[in-house]
């Protein structure tokens, strides 16, 4: 069997949730294994746009199982909203989902410490969803989380809440937020825990079989620059989002694994943090008009720049990635001209790959090699040798830049307007 993991390449908003769809049909499972409701995955599926959060990309096909794996924190309302908005387009959520039982819950509290420490940091906030996935992944190393497995035995689940509920309202009240009820937490948590419990499961026995019989594709979530020991430090996610944490958050490493580079015809980021390639003029804007750069999960515009060829070096050998799947090349269609950031200066001296450390990363300087547009319209072209000449060579050059071959490009937003090189 070949499996495959998706990662995003850059700071993420790359497009994962297209290039998951439309390799999805090729597999007999789509695993989610890392992130929470933080994530925004869009999909574009004959004019409608459908926005997944927590729920696998796979969701939308029926022969296909869509697994949350362990590496999530789940959140019991976020999975309620979407599934029910799923099913009012007729996605029989229930017959084609599964849980870890091994996931740990965002409760309340974990949003309301969220949210008070960001407000707390000031112009110095990280920028996060304020969903509460850090502190969510903060009480699961510490080890008083609550697992949703733990909702099948509720005097065992009470006890812990209870304990963990008083802990973080010690930490609330240095910002003044009003204590939470246990006993009300639990009967909210019993309630919305309820109708998912039939889709509970060992995930680790389940990917095992499935295996057997077909290949499993890994969906990542979040952008490799913003893995918690690998990033942008601080400025990043609170979880592992590289494609060596599928087997810890999915509980289940196969081998034969292709790794799948996700990659903007361009570059953005949401959030704080540095930017080397972040153009605050006239190309910067109209990328963000042409490309809709809003954030999926918080609607927050993306910053815009352009291609960082050094980041995507570093990405390369972080996540062993053997393919790319190139997103939005269309928004650049009509440029004369594409700047690519080829390598950086930092202290007078040519950096090909971009630094691990937050300060030297952010004293770099982008050098840029301008190359030629090709003003056409290249929405749904679904051939390669039909891309202008200029496009192909984007491409190419991409692929010396960084010694991977570009595999699948994405020409517009529809689920159709995908090429395989």
């Amino acid at each position: 069997m070949k499996h495959r993991v998706v990662i995003g390449a850059q700071w993420g908003d790359e497009g994962k949730g297209k290039i998951v769809d439309c390799l999805a049909p090729e597999s007999a499972a789509v695993v989610r294994f890392q992130g929470g409701h933080n994530a925004g995955h869009t999909l574009v599926v004959d004019g409608q746009v459908i926005k997944l959060h927590l729920i696998p990309s796979g969701i939308l096909h029926e022969d296909t199982v869509s697994i949350i794996g362990n590496g999530v924190v789940l959140s019991l309302a976020q999975l309620a909203d979407e599934s029910a908005t799923l099913i009012e387009e007729g996605v029989p959520v229930f017959d084609r989902l599964k849980i870890s039982e091994l996931c740990p819950l965002i409760l309340p509290t974990h949003i309301a410490l969220d949210q008070a420490r960001e407000a707390a940091k000031g112009r110095n906030a990280i920028g996060t969803t304020g969903r509460g996935i850090g502190p969510a992944y903060e009480d699961k190393v510490a080890r008083p989380a609550i697992k949703f497995g733990d909702c099948l035995y509720p005097d065992h689940l009470k006890a812990r809440l209870a304990q963990l509920v008083e802990h973080h309202n010690y930490l609330l009240a240095a910002f003044d937020v009003a204590p939470f009820n246990a006993d009300h937490m639990y009967d909210e948590l019993m309630q919305e825990a309820e109708p998912y419990l039939p889709l509970m499961a060992d995930v680790s026995h389940l990917m095992h079989d499935i295996s057997r019989k077909g290949n499993i594709l890994y969906e990542g979530a979040q952008g490799a620059m913003l893995d918690v020991d690998h990033g942008t430090y601080p400025f990043v996610t609170s979880s592992n989002t590289l494609a060596g944490n599928v087997g810890i958050g999915a509980g289940c490493l196969l081998h034969n694994v292709d790794v799948v580079g996700v990659v903007k015809a361009y570059t953005t980021r949401v959030g704080a943090g540095p930017f080397p390639t972040e153009l605050d003029d006239e190309l910067g804007q109209y990328l963000g008009e042409k490309g809709h750069e809003f954030g999926t999960t918080t609607g927050r515009s993306r910053r815009c720049g352009a291609l960082d060829l050094p980041l995507l070096r570093r990405s390369v050998i972080l996540n062993g990635i053997t393919y790319i799947a190139m997103t939005k090349l269309d928004v650049l269609d009509e440029l004369a001209e594409i700047p690519v950031c080829t390598h950086y200066e930092l202290n007078g001296e040519k950096v090909v790959m971009s630094p691990s450390h937050l300060q030297a990363l952010s004293a770099c300087r982008p050098v840029y090699q301008m190359l030629p547009g090709w003003q056409k319209n290249i929405a749904g072209v679904d051939v390669f040798e039909d891309l202008p000449a200029a496009a192909q060579g984007y491409l190419r050059f991409i692929e010396e830049q960084i010694n991977v071959p570009v595999k699948w490009v994405s020409t517009g937003p529809e689920r159709t307007a995908i090429l395989e090189v």
